[in-house]
């Protein structure tokens, strides 16, 4: 995926969550251990949010359990940096064309 078709599933991310009821708090957070794409909080839980688009196979399958790893390090760096005492968890969102699914507290 290019970095335009990147940022433009991000983008449809981003409005899709804000309509799910989602506060924003970050987009492309990012640390040497990896990228957040999307930070959001909703009803008292902070989403870290993947977000994965393509055509012609499913997207969701990009998320590698190398990758998991990767956000899961980026995530309790992040917590750790902001001191963040809340729930949370690792979301995906898949963006294919205009139609979004998100997939909450993914683990693999």
């Amino acid at each position: 995926m290019s970095r335009a078709t990147g940022d433009i599933a991000e983008s449809a991310a981003v409005e899709f969550l804000k309509k799910e009821g989602c506060r924003i708090v970050g987009r492309n957070v990012s640390c040497r251990f990896g990228e957040i794409d999307i930070v959001a909080e909703k009803s008292g839980v902070l989403h870290f949010v993947e977000v994965k688009s393509g055509r012609g196979f499913e997207p969701i399958y990009n998320i590698t359990p190398a990758k998991l790893s990767k956000l899961l390090r980026t995530i309790e760096w992040y917590i750790q940096k902001k001191r963040i005492d809340m729930p949370y968890q690792l979301d995906a969102l898949v963006v294919k064309g205009s139609k979004c699914e998100w997939i909450e507290n993914i683990t693999i």
